[in-house]
């Protein structure tokens, strides 16, 4: 009997940080908290936007009392599959961060397995570097950014470089690689 009920959907976010968003550097600074133990991985079952919204409510208290977790993964275990459907529940989430009091101190990033990015063709690879296995949200601390923003002045240039690294790519290797990455995590 698994201690976690939720042990197979954060192994397969797990997988896919490193794998894909570390493997692939999508995020030049997820490797030190992934080795460090500093991401928090919470799982949300159903997809309710009241308890999606006290979820992160919740989890930006934890993280205003935890110094040393310095991010955490909101999974969406069987809710918001609907990519049009997630993206309300993300501007509902950005809306109570706002209204919690939270802008500026921490900052939502959007993750899910049919991600699209405005204006770009629904065959574009670029739109890869921000599919996931599961919707998420990433809630990361705004001082962390700034730090690493001054730490590499280049950080501006990552999207842009992730997407030419997606496309040059190409949406086979990703649906091929994000296919065998599912296949591998089943029992």
């Amino acid at each position: 009997m698994n201690s976690n009920p939720h042990e197979a959907v954060i192994a397969q976010v797990r997988q896919w940080l490193k794998d894909v968003v570390i493997g692939f550097n999508f995020c030049p600074f997820a490797q030190r908290e992934f080795d460090a133990g500093r991401i928090r991985y919470c799982v949300i079952d159903g997809a309710k936007k009241k308890q999606v919204l006290a979820s992160l409510l919740d989890e930006f208290q934890f993280l205003d009392t935890h110094d040393t977790t310095e991010t955490t993964l909101l999974i969406f275990a069987d809710g918001f599959r609907d990519f049009y459907a997630y993206l309300d529940i993300l501007d509902l989430a950005q809306q109570a961060l706002e209204d919690a009091g939270y802008e500026g101190i921490y900052q939502l990033a959007s993750f899910h397995p049919d991600y699209l990015f405005e204006g770009e063709p629904v065959d574009d690879a670029a739109h890869y570097t921000n599919r996931s296995p599961l919707p998420m949200l990433h809630l990361l601390r705004e001082a962390s950014i700034e730090r690493a923003v001054a730490g590499d002045p280049n950080t501006d240039q990552i999207p842009e470089r992730n997407k030419a690294l997606a496309r040059d790519k190409g949406a086979a290797f990703w649906q091929s690689f994000l296919s065998e990455q599912r296949s591998d995590l089943k029992p």
